[in-house]
């Protein structure tokens, strides 16, 4: 494998989301073998809360007030009975989805609730009115300091409590519709039946007479609202007849009946001109022809008026008597005798009486005629004149009908108010509800609450819900590294072994009897504890292939992860395996390798790179193996940069040369700067992470910080693992495994 393989990216690793929990991450749980290992990884924590959400459920539906709840059902019927055919003022509801929908917020709303408070008096219900509860009040309200009490209160104050009252109330309410039907239910929950089912009725019986109420109030102010303005409308009326009848008589357009005086007038005129026209033609007729008569020599008998002339035809007969008489005389005396003289005389008398009477029935003609033209005249000029009247008229009549229009649109909007002001003052009083009650609440025999099967089933499935929940939020919020494949996805590092911590690899009951750890891989050189550092060799020594990997430094990120137990128990495994090894201390500040092979040199490294002391003076055997021991004295801590020195080159070459292993115990990256100024001069870098303690965040920094080009890290090492925890749920590591592949160590 190409070394370059092994260096770290030029940019730093891709940060994960908060809590780290990346899509590389969800994407493994998603394998069943990885949720089994992850709940079984969190499996005591997620039982103990579940545990407790379920104790507390059991202990609350236990320990609760039993409720009742009452239910009266309410249905909002489409049909209606309908007593008259007048319509209605506030009309029915209609039968659709979103009215009943409606009607069911009308049930539940803060005006129907208040109502319910006031008829069933519930503000003097301590259930009700937290106020109550208080001594003092109870006591003003049963009549000892009562009014002082209240007195005291604020009308802001009276509403607050007014308000908590119905909030109490409209708190154990439930309306609810009946699937897609027009019923709707009306259920209250107390712990008393008997006030659950009187305040259950009462919600539905404030409704329908809120409904009725409602069609009341409508229909009285319609009443008002119509009796009103049938008052302006009178007058309107009255003032617009008014005017038509002042401007008729203004403008000479009376009438009766269809037609105006002028109209008839004239029409009175016209026949009595065609009358009069008649007679004159025939007087003049008469005069014309009774002339004509006379002008052919007649004396006037033959005229017509005079045939019809009572005195002509008398005049008439005595000329007859007399004519008759002179042919008598004339027969009987001759020509000239006295009588027939005389009788002649009397006959000429009458027949000049017959003339002067034909000369007066002519001159009547003459008058008559005269009388009928002058007539016709008159008549002619009347009949002008009254046209003229009527052609004025009728100019006027334009503005008259314009009145007449006004009069009679104020007139029929009055007689359809009027009709509208009957119509609902008969129907006041006969509204009908658009709902009705169908079965009334009864007092309930059982409790509807706590339900003790329902609640254990839900506390169930809640306190597995915790659990679950307590899981995900563990595992969203393990920053840590646990498995192989962590170190690989998250780190992009290869994964170089895994150091269980000493107790998991034993029995419980040799545990406790261990020794130290570093002793340990040299007294069970084949337990697995041993084995681990054998894996972690063997990792090293293929880390860069053609390439001999002598200095090896052992760092991490933070401290206390296994850095100087790692490092002596590594260089043991080796120097067992026949390799010389030597162990250099290089963490300045704390000296962890004097304390765990309790060693108090008075030189050691630092006066060893100083000059004040060579090599050999400062080197250490290691009592339990071959390895060889660079160690610091006391005091060694310097602010030189001795790691960055040319004598720490040097001292890495002649150590190189003399031993086939030189292990640097170093310190913490991120709390000591000299770890990134040795770390270039090894051949390769180990880094070390506490098993699941370390935060990802943490070593992600120290790579970084450890990137300069030069510095080899040749991969990770878990520490401090929990060899029998890990073994039970860390799918996908080689641990996981660790019981079939036990019988192979000897612990």
């Amino acid at each position: 494998m190409d070394a370059k393989v092994h260096q770290l990216p030029v940019s730093a690793p891709a940060p994960a989301p908060a809590a780290g929990f990346d899509q590389d991450r969800l994407a493994r749980l998603v394998d069943p073998q990885v949720l089994i290992a992850t709940f079984r990884r969190h499996m005591k924590v997620s039982l103990a809360i579940a545990a407790v959400v379920f104790v507390a459920v059991a202990v609350f539906t236990l320990q609760a007030t039993p409720k009742y709840t009452a239910t009266a059902s309410v249905l909002l019927d489409p049909r209606k009975q309908k007593v008259t055919g007048i319509e209605d003022v506030l009309s029915g509801l209609p039968a659709d989805s979103s009215t009943v929908d409606t009607e069911v917020e009308v049930l539940k709303s803060r005006a129907l609730a208040e109502r319910v408070v006031t008829v069933l008096k519930l503000d003097q219900d301590p259930d009700f009115n937290p106020a109550l509860k208080k001594p003092g009040l109870i006591a003003g309200l049963m009549g000892r300091g009562g009014p002082a009490t209240t007195a005291t209160l604020s009308d802001l104050e009276i509403q607050k409590r007014r308000e908590k009252i119905v909030d109490n109330v409209l708190s154990n309410l439930k309306v609810s519709r009946a699937g897609l039907t027009y019923m709707i239910k009306v259920s209250y929950e107390n712990k008393d039946p008997q006030k659950a089912t009187a305040i259950a009725n009462a919600f539905a019986d404030r409704y329908l007479l809120e409904q009725l109420e409602a069609k009341f109030e409508a229909t009285r102010t319609a009443n008002e609202w119509l009796n009103g303005r049938l008052a302006e409308l009178r007058v309107q009326v009255q003032t617009a007849e008014a005017a038509v009848e002042q401007f008729k008589a203004a403008n000479g357009l009376l009438s009766t009946g269809s037609t105006t005086l002028t109209e008839q007038e004239i029409s009175n005129l016209n026949q009595q001109l065609a009358a009069a026209r008649v007679q004159q033609v025939e007087s003049e007729a008469r005069l014309q022809t009774a002339r004509a008569q006379l002008a052919r020599g007649s004396t006037g008998e033959d005229v017509g008026e005079a045939l019809g002339s009572r005195v002509v035809q008398e005049l008439r007969s005595q000329r007859a008597a007399v004519s008759g008489r002179v042919a008598d005389l004339e027969g009987r005396y001759g020509g000239r005798h006295p009588e027939i003289l005389k009788a002649q005389r009397e006959l000429a008398d009458i027949d000049g009486q017959i003339r002067a009477e034909i000369s007066r029935i002519i001159s009547n003609l003459e008058a008559q005629a005269e009388v009928q033209r002058q007539r016709t005249a008159s008549l002619a000029g009347s009949l002008a004149n009254s046209r003229g009247t009527l052609a004025g008229n009728n100019r006027a009549s334009v503005r008259l009908r314009e009145l007449e229009r006004n009069a009679e649109s104020v007139r029929s909007l009055y007689e359809s108010f009027l009709g509208r002001f009957k119509e609902t003052s008969a129907q006041e009083g006969i509204e009908q509800s658009d709902a009705r009650v169908v079965s009334r609440a009864r007092i309930p025999t059982e409790p509807s609450s706590p339900n003790l099967p329902l609640n254990l089933a839900l506390g169930l499935v809640l306190a597995l819900g915790a659990g679950v929940g307590a899981t995900v939020l563990r595992e969203m919020l393990d920053t840590g590294l646990a498995t192989a494949d962590d170190v690989e996805q998250q780190l992009g590092l290869p994964y170089l072994a895994g150091v269980p911590i000493l107790a998991s690899t034993l029995d419980r009951a040799l545990a406790d009897e261990a020794g130290a750890p570093v002793d340990h891989v040299v007294d069970k050189p084949l337990s697995s504890f041993a084995e681990a550092f054998r894996n972690l060799k063997t990792s090293l020594q293929f880390a860069k292939l053609g390439e001999p990997l002598k200095v090896i430094a052992l760092t991490s990120s933070l401290p206390d992860e296994g850095k100087t137990t790692t490092t002596l128990c590594l260089a043991r495994t080796l120097a067992m395996s026949g390799a010389k090894v030597v162990v250099v201390d290089c963490d300045l500040r704390r000296r962890a390798v004097n304390d765990e092979l309790g060693l108090d040199p008075e030189k050691g490294l630092i006066e060893l790179l100083a000059g004040k002391a060579k090599l050999a003076d400062v080197l250490v055997d290691d009592t339990r193996s071959s390895a060889k021991v660079l160690p610091l004295a006391k005091h060694a801590y310097t602010p030189k940069d001795v790691f960055g020195s040319v004598a720490m080159t040097r001292l890495l070459a002649e150590l190189k040369a003399s031993y086939d292993y030189v292990l640097l115990d170093t310190a913490p990256v991120l709390a000591v700067a000299e770890t990134r100024a040795l770390a270039p001069k090894a051949d390769a870098v180990a880094l070390l992470v506490r098993w699941r303690k370390t935060p990802r965040k943490a070593t992600e920094s120290a790579l970084r910080m450890l990137q300069n080009g030069q510095t080899f890290v040749a991969g990770a090492v878990l520490t401090q693992i929990d060899q029998r925890e890990q073994s039970s749920y860390g799918y996908g590591d080689p641990s996981y495994y660790h019981r079939s592949y036990a019988k192979y160590y000897a612990e």
